[in-house]
């Protein structure tokens, strides 16, 4: 993937980075790709829901597990699903989305990332 163009470090800061604890992962029945339907509790901020093409993970793998997420940038409808946030990931040279992770014993849900 060819980088992107600069901006500026506002752009970043403008961003609400938060760490969230996976609750619920189901399959994602109406979406194009496969798909889960990911619930995610960001602590004072509640639990939020999004749609995220992470199905070549275990479901039960994901449950509780500590995820990083943009929170402040609206939603949308993702194949009939309410996506609240943004879960964030790298991609592979084949495509599929590596969860950012976070290091254990550390941030607990809805800490700042930045």
């Amino acid at each position: 993937m060819r980088p992107k163009p600069p901006v500026e470090p506002s752009t970043f800061f403008d961003l609400d980075i938060r760490v969230g604890r996976v609750v619920d992962v189901r399959p994602h029945e109406a979406a194009r790709n496969a798909a889960y339907v990911v619930d995610v509790d960001f602590g004072l901020l509640g639990v939020r829901t999004t749609s995220a093409q992470i199905s070549h993970y275990d479901a039960t793998d994901l449950k509780d597990r500590l995820v990083v997420g943009v929170v402040n940038i609206g939603t949308r409808r993702i194949g009939g699903v309410k996506s609240e946030f943004l879960m964030l990931g790298a991609y592979a040279e084949d495509g599929k989305v590596g969860l950012l992770a976070v290091d254990q014993p550390g941030p607990a849900p809805g800490d700042v990332v930045g």
